[in-house]
């Protein structure tokens, strides 16, 4: 029996923390003998694979949602998915963003022992800090080629929405739309980034990232005082510069939170490891953050997702592969294992990394080596499956790339 789920049509725009799992436990609820993997339900919301993932696992953590079925990952509705499916009140008055939190331990922990003197403590107002809200930046010219990366590399612009993808950042960082790029490792999100901003920041988000990593912290110099050195996050908001938070679903949720106050109406951080100094972000300032789904400990939360009103998939450009001449058996096999991977038979496809990173072992090792050294990128449980593929398409049997016996 077909039920109608008791949440609003999914949109596009910003969700209250739990309104995304209610709009899951919807579909689910939709049709209960139905088994969904996660990128069905995504694509029925218009939302970020990573972020329905983490909802459909807290419904079966809490008996809304039953997993039945590990590899495919498949999920089913239970008698309690239709009550988990109304969405949650309303919040009365204006919503409240989180404030930057307290340290934590292991954040003070990474500040020196001996306690800096008062005296160093800096002023409330930080120099040169505009208030008001962000100003667009200045325009840029249209994008109608390839665009130089900080680092000199050629970035070759995508479509997004009918833009150059460098162009359609561009107007949403002046639009002040904060952006999560998600897709798998290696598929041009820095990239794209770097090429759209040329002056971003980026940080490297990991499990091991702490508050202090985004704010700063005190620093011995020389001569034996204590001073503090300001952190990325304070140096893009006194600049008017882009921040790009790679890897920002595996940063702790606590940490990330220091960010939110910058990127909301406030546009202001309150650094308490320094006296409780203000900074107000100048214009320009911007938050762009990448998150790779299925990436061991990479969780999207409902705030991070509500933070981020714009959410851009991007997937390998295997056409571009075919123009950079790399091997087409290897594009071929790219292609063939990231059908499979679309439909759940295995976890992992050669992105446009591997496959440029296929070139280079070619030219230097021979073909077979290249594809060898696939096997040995894919994880266990999908060998058999790309071993498969790969001696289909070069017609032998590939092995990994490994030493053989002494010369």
């Amino acid at each position: 029996m077909t039920t109608t789920p008791t949440t609003a049509p999914a949109t596009s725009g910003r969700l209250r923390n739990g309104q995304l799992r209610a709009q899951v436990a919807g579909v689910l609820a939709a049709s209960r003998r139905t088994e969904f993997s996660p990128r069905q339900v995504a694509a029925e919301l218009n939302r970020s694979a990573g972020a329905v993932g983490n909802a459909l696992k807290a419904l079966a953590a809490s008996g809304a949602a039953e997993v039945t079925s590990e590899k495919p990952l498949r999920y089913r509705a239970t008698r309690t998915t239709r009550k988990a499916a109304t969405p949650p009140a309303e919040p009365t008055g204006s919503a409240a963003t989180p404030a930057a939190p307290a340290p934590s331990r292991r954040t003070t922990s990474t500040a020196p022992k001996t306690t800096p003197p008062k005296a160093t403590a800096p002023k409330t107002t930080p120099p040169k800090a505009t208030a008001g809200k962000g100003a667009a930046p200045a325009p840029t010219p249209a994008v109608t080629g390839p665009v130089a990366r900080p680092n000199g590399q050629m970035y070759h612009p995508r479509t997004l929405s009918g833009l150059p993808d460098v162009t359609a950042l561009r107007k949403l960082r002046a639009a002040e739309v904060p952006v999560l790029l998600y897709g798998p490792p290696g598929t041009g999100k820095t990239a794209v980034v770097e090429a759209a901003f040329p002056d971003v920041i980026t940080v490297a988000g990991d499990g091991d990232t702490t508050v202090a990593d985004l704010v700063g912290e005190y620093t011995q110099t020389p001569d034996g005082r204590y001073v503090f050195v300001h952190g990325p996050l304070i140096t893009a908001m006194r600049e008017g510069r882009p921040l790009f938070l790679d890897d920002a679903s595996l940063i702790p949720p606590t940490v990330l939170a220091v960010v939110y106050p910058a990127m909301d109406g406030r546009r202001e951080v309150t650094i308490k490891a320094n006296g409780g100094e203000r900074v107000t972000a100048a214009p320009g300032f911007y938050v762009i953050a990448g998150h790779n789904p299925g990436v061991h400990g990479a969780v999207v939360t409902d705030a991070l997702s509500s933070r981020f009103s714009a959410q851009i998939q991007v997937s390998s450009d295997y056409d571009l592969a075919r123009e950079l001449k790399v091997d087409a058996r290897a594009v071929r096999v790219a292609r063939n294992l990231a059908t499979k991977q679309a439909r759940g038979e295995v976890t992992w496809a050669p992105q446009l990394r591997e496959l440029i990173a296929f070139d280079k072992i070619a030219a230097v090792l021979g073909a077979p080596a290249a594809a060898g050294n696939l096997l040995n990128l894919c994880p266990d449980e999908d060998r058999d499956t790309v071993a498969a593929v790969l001696r289909s398409t070069f017609g032998t049997v590939i092995a990994p790339l490994a030493l053989g016996g002494r010369l």
